[in-house]
């Protein structure tokens, strides 16, 4: 070889190095970004402060990733927590090191109880400054290990691309869930060479479960075997995305269908086989069919004490066949006859198969004829009035104002149960609601992240006067970022929920939920820019919907209403499902 070409080689190999190098080795803010292009993240919501100003550095540069700018911390975890919910991906949310990861563990923890996919990133102080109660630092890793699948502390910038791989794989896999990562600010500086991996390695982590054969034969033989069967349907079945598979097992055998709050839209609430809602404030009939039923199919849920009242007497009369891709699910709250663990679509396909096989062929018409004369003797219902506005006529508005085609959210309290029961949900990811958690202050900012997933959507924020408080800061989110989000607020000057726990069993003692000293909601939407309207005459409800619908611009709509209405049906805490007030 001549020198002349062994130069020329010489010259192609340091340009390639360096062309490597200045392509391939990335500090740690821009491979976090270029991990998260990776994973198809469009969208994050977050705030910036000290310790993550170079992952936003970057972020001023990148054009892949949209960057909402959340008024609050808290804000931005449950917008993240909304945008899962409405597409089924992870939603992304990022803050600063101390009060900013802080602030993130409200939502987190919220995340972890519905069992929503979460990537949470934190940005921390310095590796050399941990443990020495720097400026602005938090354990958040410790303080999130409890409400989390897992939280990465990151301590080397050629882990991070692996971490992240890691992270959203653990968030959308087996039973869905927040993981944290938090990136100390010497780390987003460092760089590294840009690999990301192409197949993970977590030895530890197994969450696929083979469908038992066996037990899905069990299930099916004690399915053709019984006479009043129920079939309860929970969250699991739409982060699974089986609600075909549901109608299809409703439609073989027959049997009614009952959910969970976190189940709303799994099932048509129109289907004649459809209960709504069980347990404390669920619908007398869905109540009784529980209560009665000599089976009970439970579908990705938990039996949460919301639902099952007194755990001795929950189904009493009942086998119980569940499903749940979370082991740790099965017997927990409720003892299963026949537990089956697996992802909810999975097995309810092979229990199809097995029980189309046999020739299914139930006779529930004595069963399904007591189940009508309970629709016709305790309907959902409330004392109508031309006078004051009544909160479910708001719902029951909200619901044909939209051709029950809304997204709706909530945020919590009396209104949220209003919403679960009178608003009609045909589909699946359309009604949002903090289930496990109960978290005040959800439904506004959730809104927000259900919109950015669906800008073409009409999206309610059904609220009430305490909680849309809570994070009413997102007003501004929502108005810079024009979504035109309707927030229509049950304003009874009450918290209306303990008020009612009050009048209930605390001998009327108001003890502080009078809201006396709220601020004018008409002024606080136009000091934010949005629309605002206050309607105070049941004539006035369906104008007021009907323009807010129709308009590309945010309207908080005032709704003042009876504030001494209470939601009924309702079980007593601690009570047994039969024994409901007001049914």
């Amino acid at each position: 070889m001549s020198s002349a070409v062994l130069e020329e080689l010489q010259v192609r190999s340091r340009d390639d190095v360096n062309k490597a190098i200045k392509e391939e080795h990335l500090t740690g803010a821009q491979i976090l970004l270029k991990a998260l292009e990776k994973e198809g993240v469009e969208v994050i919501f977050g705030y910036p402060g000290g310790a993550n100003i170079p992952i936003y550095d970057e972020l001023y540069r990148t054009k892949n990733i949209t960057h909402i700018l959340t008024r609050h911390e808290q804000g931005a975890v449950h917008a993240a927590d909304g945008y899962a919910r409405a597409t089924g991906k992870p939603g992304v949310c990022l803050a600063t090191s101390g009060p900013g990861a802080t602030n993130l563990v409200t939502g987190i923890a919220n995340a972890y109880m519905d069992s929503i996919p979460l990537v949470a990133i934190t940005g921390q102080v310095a590796l050399g400054l941990l443990g020495r109660d720097s400026f602005q630092e938090a354990d958040i890793t410790g303080i999130t290990t409890p409400i989390t699948k897992y939280s990465y502390l990151v301590k080397d910038v050629r882990d991070l691309a692996r971490i992240v791989h890691e992270a959203f794989h653990l968030a959308t896999t087996g039973r869905p869930g927040p993981v944290l990562i938090d990136l100390p600010k010497d780390i987003t500086v460092q760089k590294a060479e840009f690999k990301y991996p192409p197949e993970l390695d977590l030895p530890g982590y197994k969450p696929r479960t083979m469908i038992n054969a066996a037990q899905i034969g069990k299930a099916a033989q004690a399915i053709l075997e019984a006479k009043r069967p129920v079939i309860f349907a929970g969250g699991g079945v739409i982060n699974a995305g089986a609600s075909k598979e549901l109608l299809a097992l409703a439609t073989l055998t027959g049997a009614p269908v009952t959910y969970s709050l976190m189940g709303k839209g799994a099932f048509p609430d129109a289907h004649p086989q459809c209960l709504g809602m069980v347990g404390m404030h669920g619908t007398a009939y869905a109540n009784y069919a529980v209560w009665e039923s000599d089976l009970l199919i439970g579908l990705g849920v938990r039996f949460d004490d919301r639902v099952t009242g007194k755990l001795s007497t929950f189904a009493s009369q009942a086998k119980v066949i569940h499903i749940d891709i979370d082991p740790a699910e099965l017997g927990k709250n409720v003892v299963a006859h026949v537990p089956i663990a697996g992802d909810v679509k999975e097995a309810l396909s092979e229990l199809l198969k097995v029980l189309k096989a046999k020739g299914c062929n139930l006779d529930l018409a004595s069963w399904r004829q007591k189940i009508d004369n309970w629709k016709r003797e305790y309907p959902l219902r409330y004392e109508k009035s031309g006078n004051v506005i009544k909160p479910q006529y708001v719902i029951e508005q909200i619901n044909e104002v939209t051709k029950g085609e809304a997204y709706i959210v909530t945020e919590v309290g009396q209104h949220q149960m209003w919403a679960a029961q009178y608003y009609q949900s045909s589909k699946p990811r359309t009604f949002f609601t903090s289930g496990g958690l109960g978290t005040m202050g959800f439904g506004l900012p959730a809104a927000m992240g259900v919109q950015m997933a669906h800008p073409e959507a009409v999206v309610f924020n059904i609220a009430g006067d305490g909680s849309i408080q809570m994070n009413s800061q997102e007003f501004a989110t929502i108005v810079h970022n024009k979504l035109p989000i309707n927030v229509a607020i049950l304003n009874n000057h009450y918290l209306g929920m303990v008020r009612q726990w009050q009048e209930l069993f605390f001998g009327k003692r108001y003890s502080h939920t009078d809201m006396t000293g709220q601020p004018d909601f008409v002024k606080l939407a136009e000091a934010y820019g949005a629309v605002g309207l206050r309607v105070e005459k049941p004539e006035d409800v369906r104008p007021a919907l009907e323009e807010a619908a129709a308009s590309p611009r945010a309207y908080i709509l005032d709704f003042v209403v009876d504030e001494s209405e209470n939601v009924f049906p309702m079980v007593p805490a601690g009570a047994s499902l039969n024994e409901m007030l007001g049914r």
